[in-house]
């Protein structure tokens, strides 16, 4: 039992004595700062069930905890706000059991427990990821890595959008105006080769509209009438009957889009477990929705078109099968849910990170699940998220103005080594050691910079400000993590398994104490909310604390031996935290900094 728990029982324990009331709920909260106590009870709750004054109920209270909780060390009240200060020992043997224990903070798995799959990526194939992408990427991996530490089976996917008239637009623009062009002829990734293929087909595509309008064409008609736009549909219908000389095309322009995706993905350290493909994928649910037809589910209108009434749940009327009978993409998504617990029979529950353009349709989708009887549909999850910007505005792809993924890797351990040289932190260094260096601190702040915003919040990203080793940012968190690194290299000669014996701590060090028993509750907190900014601020706070503990007290300087022990084997701990914490980020640590 942690001490909050203990403290909630004996307050409850407290009241049916004194007052012979029973209370259900206690409310706790750190003791603010300008007073002494580390766990404060709030009393004026109990005023509903314990009749008095505030402080008077405080004050019998926290006599009979100090009586009776070998834990609680002494109390105070304040306006019916009762301080508890926790024993130096109760932090002391609280530390002595997580000392050497690896991973402190994740919970084993439970092998019979159900997966969850999460979602993430999921690109188009005509061109190449983007800053909106990276931001989808590193949510996702991040939510998976911290849903693996609280215990669960995490299966990682993306759908990849590899069909429709977009992919059609790039073949379509390589046909007429590539001239045989390859990656290995031009030199370029197949993603971007492509995607300059998408952006051509958009200006001769303007073009031809101007000279239709031009000619006296209702600007709305040319833009429908165009002959490349024509030509292109001309070309997904060919697709979709499997003309095999455009499905060559458009195997040989994916892949070359695949390889240059996997080293984006690499670069950005993400992976995945499974692939699906929308090409596999979107004649899928078809028989679903025939099924759910038969079973009242869904209804079926005059012209033969298939739709679901959700009026009642707050939503609208959605439409799930054309009048041809051809699947919509809420179709596919059903589909695809239903084949992916076929495919893993273990999943008890998936999460979509998809951005909140999407949030309609989401809502719509988990509800038709939850109505066909799934059980598994309670617990589906959409991780929404805002746009990210940049100072410069608003970013498109088919005007080619996308803050291209590798580019901006590419920019962030450039920013990175610039700062460094300015600073003067890489003295000693050899070549190869400060490109890997750069290359560290350059992704964490661009990951730390992204991950530490609540998902759902628009994020304003400017990379000079992301790489800075004072304040909020990655850096700052590495640096920290390695100035520890340099204190336990420095501490080689000290005996570490000496007993410390019954101290009595430091302020500093019973904050940090204080914050590495949350770590635990933290990790649950991340992953219930799905929310890798939980984590990040957490390790931030830490970072802060222990800085103020590096400042305000001798680490090595320490008089007695068992007190330097004790406090670079705190510190040793806190790193090991840190780089938890980052790893669940999907950000490394640097040894040296």
């Amino acid at each position: 039992m942690d001490i909050q728990d203990l403290i909630i029982t004996r307050v409850k324990e407290a009241v049916k004595k004194i007052f012979d009331t029973e209370i259900t709920t206690v409310e706790l909260q750190p003791t603010r700062k300008d007073f002494e106590g580390d766990i404060t009870v709030v009393v004026f709750p109990m005023l509903r069930q314990v009749k008095g004054n505030p402080q008077a109920i405080g004050e019998q209270i926290g006599t009979f905890l100090e009586e009776n909780v070998e834990e609680v060390a002494r109390f105070n009240v304040v306006k019916g706000f009762l301080n508890l200060v926790i024993s130096d020992r109760y932090y002391l043997d609280f530390f002595r059991e997580i000392k050497d224990r690896e991973n402190y903070g994740y919970v084993t798995p439970d092998p019979e427990g159900k997966a969850v799959l999460v979602e993430y990526s999921s690109p188009n194939t005509n061109k190449p990821l983007h800053l909106g992408h990276i931001r989808n990427n590193l949510l996702g991996y991040s939510v998976a890595e911290i849903l693996k530490a609280a215990g669960k089976k995490v299966y990682k996917t993306q759908i990849i959008n590899d069909r429709g008239i977009h992919i059609c637009k790039s073949m379509l623009a390589w046909k007429k105006f590539g001239n045989g062009a390859t990656p290995e002829s031009t030199g370029l990734k197949g993603d971007k080769l492509v995607g300059n293929y998408y952006v051509i087909f958009d200006k001769e595509y303007k073009k031809e509209i101007e000279t239709l309008v031009s000619e006296g064409v209702n600007r709305e008609e040319a833009a429908k009438k165009a002959p490349l736009l024509l030509e292109a549909q001309e070309m997904l219908r060919k697709w979709e009957a499997g003309d095999e000389e455009v499905v060559s095309l458009w195997k040989t322009m994916n892949q070359w889009v695949y390889d240059g995706f996997e080293i984006t993905y690499k670069n950005l350290g993400v992976d995945f477990d499974s692939y699906y493909y929308e090409s596999n994928t979107y004649l899928l649910g078809k028989d679903v929705v025939e099924d759910g037809l038969a079973r009242g589910v869904f209804y079926r209108k005059e012209d033969g078109s298939v739709w679901i009434d959700l009026t009642d749940e707050g939503l609208d009327e959605k439409i799930v099968l054309r009048a041809d009978g051809t699947a919509v993409y809420m179709t596919q998504d059903i589909g695809t849910a239903i084949q992916r617990v076929k495919d893993y029979p273990d999943i008890g529950g998936m999460v979509y990170t998809v951005g909140n353009e999407q949030d309609y349709h989401f809502k719509v989708l988990f509800l038709i699940l939850q109505k066909l009887g799934y059980d598994w549909a309670q617990r589906l999850y959409h991780l929404s998220y805002g746009m990210v910007d940049l100072p410069s505005g608003k970013m498109k792809s088919r005007e080619g103005t996308v803050v291209d993924a590798d580019d901006l890797i590419v920019e962030m351990t450039d920013t990175a080594e610039e700062i460094s040289r300015e600073l003067g932190k890489l003295d000693g260094y050899s070549k190869e050691e400060k490109k890997e260096l750069y290359r560290i601190i350059g992704l964490g702040a661009l990951k730390y910079y992204i991950l530490k915003v609540d998902p759902k919040k628009r994020i304003l990203f400017n990379p000079e400000e992301s790489v800075d080793f004072a304040g909020n940012t990655g850096p700052f968190i590495q640096y920290t993590y390695a100035r520890i690194q340099s204190i336990l290299r420095k501490a080689e000669d000290t005996d570490l398994n000496r007993e410390t014996g019954e101290i009595v701590l430091h302020e500093k060090e019973k904050e940090l104490l204080k914050l590495l028993e949350a770590f635990p509750e933290i990790i649950s907190s991340a992953a219930g909310n799905y929310s890798p900014a939980v984590i990040a601020n957490y390790t931030y706070d830490l970072v802060r604390e222990f800085n103020s503990f590096y400042q305000n007290v001798s680490i090595l300087g320490a008089e007695e031996e068992s007190r330097k022990a004790f406090r670079v084997l705190l510190s040793k701990k806190v790193g090991e935290v840190i780089a938890s914490g980052l790893r669940m980020l999907g950000i490394d640590v640097p040894e040296r900094m």
